[in-house]
């Protein structure tokens, strides 16, 4: 669809305020990104593909992660629900991805729900989990697809205002978790985060929340994929994936870009 000329300065100036946000505050939240059929689509599924994976003897709440026993996770989502396939290449969503990181593949795509009674687990940093430190600048971020609306109450994602600075562990606080505060958005809504902010997952102290987040990886594309994509889908799905999928996931295609200035134009 064409936006109006009017509406598509309005998109740009807005994705510039999200961008200068991103780039002070180590986050910026887009607001009203999914519609209610989206939101009602991707719940279902989800509560569908943890339901499977516990069927089928795969572990879905993990004590030494999630203290509580409260919080279900869900793996592999590109291969368990089907809309996350859409989700992982939202053009909005990449446009201020690729303006963040220039070139990035998606590393995983994972989702957890955390119910009533959910405790936090350990305070940690996304960025180091895919590269040593120290960690110069931004090599990786989170795109945190909101399907509730999320708080401090239910448990939304802490976060450490300013620790997208840090970049090495030797300066993360003695306790990161003291002075973090909760990610507040409305469901539908999806939070860029920092690949070096350091974040936890907050505590459900409802007493009857759910709270769905979708936390889609992307890293540069010289970094290894926390996702074995080639092991993790199977036939049936890789058939059924878009080419643009294919390409995001590193499906096709290689690591030619840097030094491709090599290659002849003829071949």
């Amino acid at each position: 669809m064409v936006l109006p000329r009017d509406a598509a300065n309005s998109q740009g100036e807005r994705n510039q305020e999200l961008l200068a946000h991103f780039e002070t505050d180590g986050f910026a939240i887009m607001g009203g990104v999914l519609s209610e059929e989206q939101l009602e689509a991707a719940r279902t599924q989800l509560d569908l593909a943890a339901s499977r994976a516990a069927e089928a003897g795969m572990p879905t709440r993990l004590e030494a992660l999630d203290p509580g026993g409260q919080n279900i996770r869900v793996y592999d989502l590109i291969e368990n629900v089907p809309i996350s396939r859409d989700l992982a290449v939202h053009p909005g969503v990449l446009t201020l991805v690729d303006a963040i990181l220039g070139d990035a593949l998606l590393s995983n795509f994972t989702a957890n729900n955390a119910l009533p009674g959910s405790q936090s687990m350990n305070a940690h940093c996304d960025q180091s989990t895919v590269m040593p430190e120290p960690w110069p600048e931004i090599f990786a971020l989170n795109a945190i697809w909101c399907l509730h609306d999320t708080d401090e109450e239910n448990g939304a994602t802490r976060y450490l205002p300013g620790s997208h600075r840090i970049t090495r562990f030797s300066d993360v606080p003695a306790d990161p978790k003291e002075g973090m505060r909760a990610f507040e958005a409305k469901a539908g809504s999806v939070i860029l985060m920092h690949g070096r902010m350091w974040h936890t997952s907050g505590e459900n102290r409802s007493q009857a929340r759910e709270r769905w987040l979708l936390f889609a990886f992307y890293a540069r594309s010289f970094l290894r994929t926390q996702c074995n994509w080639q092991q993790s889908l199977s036939g049936a799905t890789r058939a059924e994936l878009s080419r643009e999928l294919r390409q995001r996931i590193g499906l096709s295609g290689g690591n030619t870009m840097y030094g491709s200035y090599l290659a002849s134009t003829e071949r």
